[in-house]
């Protein structure tokens, strides 16, 4: 049942628990690779590698997280893939995206379950997980690059650390709007569940939708 009444008060249920395991998951996987990551990007953060396991095993780890990362991150795209289409309804609330920007979420025109920056993010992790996958291959296995080639494990190198950072800046950009933005989003991919006068100011074509008002 989509809307019922808890201890709180009437609640939506926003995200199922399916959604909210393999979100987390993604979330999880991601920051290992991020942080293992950062530790052979430069000597200065080699001591992130001391905490997680020590060097040799974050690198053994880092290749095989990042697959369980971007595997998670399909499963969401097979779960999301209808809500993650863009809509003449996100571009309109695009254009008015400096509302959102000054918190101004009155002025907004209404959205459906994911706003267009939600949508956007999701697709940067996707295609820049599909970046990391294939760049991350070639240097996984050097080995089966011949000498004649080299110029691939050069190239694999820039794409991988170009990927990385745009990953990296939609991740801290996602968990601060869903974290200081947006009170109560982060509760909501933990309870699962929102209020509706949440879901009504925040997501108002959806609230009307799974609630029929």
């Amino acid at each position: 049942m989509t809307l019922h009444r808890a201890a709180g008060g009437l609640r939506i249920l926003r995200y199922t628990l399916p959604e909210r395991t393999i979100h987390w998951l993604a979330a999880l996987t991601y920051c290992y690779v991020l942080l293992t990551g950062l530790a052979f990007y430069t000597p200065h953060l080699y001591w992130l590698a001391t905490l997680l396991g020590g060097p040799p095993t974050s690198r053994f780890w880092h290749p095989w997280i990042g697959l369980l990362f971007f595997l998670a991150v399909l499963w969401m795209l097979r779960t999301w893939i209808a809500d993650m289409r863009i809509t003449s309804v996100d571009r309109a609330w695009g254009r008015a995206i400096d509302h959102y920007i000054r918190n101004e979420d009155e002025a907004l025109p209404p959205v459906d379950r994911f706003n267009l920056g939600q949508k956007y993010f999701f697709w940067v992790m996707l295609w820049g997980g599909a970046l990391l996958l294939i760049s991350g291959a070639v240097l996984w296995f050097p080995e089966r690059i011949p000498w004649g080639l080299r110029g691939i494990r050069y190239a694999a190198i820039l794409l991988h650390v170009a990927a990385a950072l745009l990953t990296i800046g939609a991740f801290i950009i996602h968990v601060y709007m869903g974290t200081a933005m947006v009170r109560g989003g982060f509760t909501s991919i933990i309870r699962g569940e929102v209020s509706p006068a949440w879901a009504k100011a925040h997501h108002r074509l959806w609230y009307e939708r799974v609630t029929g008002r």
